[in-house]
């Protein structure tokens, strides 16, 4: 393992002013965004969409330092031949790939799931790398309901991510871990912030366990956040102060960086959240976004998968990745919402 190379990549990963695009929708997950918008979910449609992403220069090259991709695209070439990959690498962005393979539920505990697909993933990794991965990520999902989390949820999940690390890091790819508490519930912010501390407490034990160095790995964790359902929503402010207390009394300072998830907030909330985390530093670690639907809505709306709108759609994309990497400095300003508008 080069540690200093995938420190590098990590680094790299969470620059100032750029973040992730989570391109890694499951086909199951596409076919529901592309269900909305009116256009088939064919293997073609899905290779079409995401090259109109990843040839929106603008966006590309100064606001998204890495994409996460789906095994399926992963391996797809552009209309033209062009490995989609390559795309990525000649915008000066980093393939990634998520590697999990979907949640199952976990025996004993009704309710709750575990993420499998570590059988066989050394094997896989090897092949990524081969394609262009230089980062991984892996997805543990921990809802928030009447009795639950349960520690074993949380243990059993927080192993996995620990495991997936490791073999990552054995591969010479960064991984991205992501234990997301969900927001689905009607719980307030203070029991997110406990459910989420007791999380990130038992993921950090974990990959220390497994010998994970944290020098090369990126977090990608949810915010502290009011359940969609709760009567009680949580001010920006409050999520903002509420999220960087928790990530500093839980996140060693050796993690390179953080990449939020959205976990269904708004596209402008997402970037109003982490905009005022900003304003709380100076902070130990890079903080950015590694966001799926807060920035893909605007330009699948636009897109509508007519060719003739792929301008429109690489603007809105490029409009939204803007405003996140303004986000990622402290830099954002709502009124630069309306002026696109």
């Amino acid at each position: 393992m080069n540690l200093t190379e995938l420190n590098r990549i990590a680094t790299a990963m969470v620059a100032p002013g750029k973040g992730i695009l989570a391109a890694d929708e499951s086909s199951g997950t596409i076919k529901k965004r592309f269900d909305a918008i009116g256009v088939e979910s064919t293997e073609e449609n899905r290779r079409d969409y995401r090259e109109m992403l990843f040839r929106s220069n603008e966006a590309m090259s100064r606001y998204i330092s890495g994409v996460i991709l789906y095994d399926e695209t992963i391996w797809q070439n552009a209309k033209d031949g062009t490995p989609l990959v390559k795309l990525i690498e000649s915008s000066g962005a980093i393939p990634g790939i998520k590697v999990d393979e979907g949640t199952q539920p976990l025996p004993m505990c009704p309710g709750e799931l575990v993420t499998v697909g570590l059988d066989k993933l050394a094997e896989r990794l090897k092949k990524y790398y081969e394609r262009g991965a230089r980062f991984a990520k892996w997805r543990a999902v921990i809802d928030i309901g009447s009795g639950i989390p349960s520690m074993t949820a949380i243990s059993v999940n927080a192993h996995a991510l620990a495991r997936y690390a490791a073999l990552c890091q054995a591969a010479q790819i960064v991984p991205i871990v992501e234990p997301e508490v969900l927001m689905d519930g009607d719980h307030d912010i203070d029991r997110c912030y406990e459910v989420t501390s007791r999380v990130l407490n038992k993921t950090f034990q974990e990959l220390r366990v497994q010998r994970v160095a944290l020098e090369g790995m990126v977090l990608k964790p949810n915010m502290a956040i009011s359940g969609k359902k709760s009567a009680k929503q949580a001010s920006v402010g409050e999520v903002a102060e509420k999220t960087i207390r928790l990530l500093r009394a839980c996140v060693p300072a050796a993690v390179p960086g953080i990449a939020f998830l959205s976990g269904g907030q708004s596209d402008e909330e997402a970037t109003a959240h982490l905009n005022a985390m900003h304003k709380l530093g100076p902070l130990p670690w890079g903080l950015t976004f590694s966001y799926g639907r807060a920035l893909q809505a605007a330009p699948q709306k636009a897109w509508s998968g007519k060719a003739e709108n792929v301008a429109a759609g690489q603007n809105a994309f490029s409009h939204r990745a803007r405003m996140n990497g303004l986000a990622s400095k402290g830099e954002w300003q709502s009124s630069l919402e309306q002026k696109a508008a």
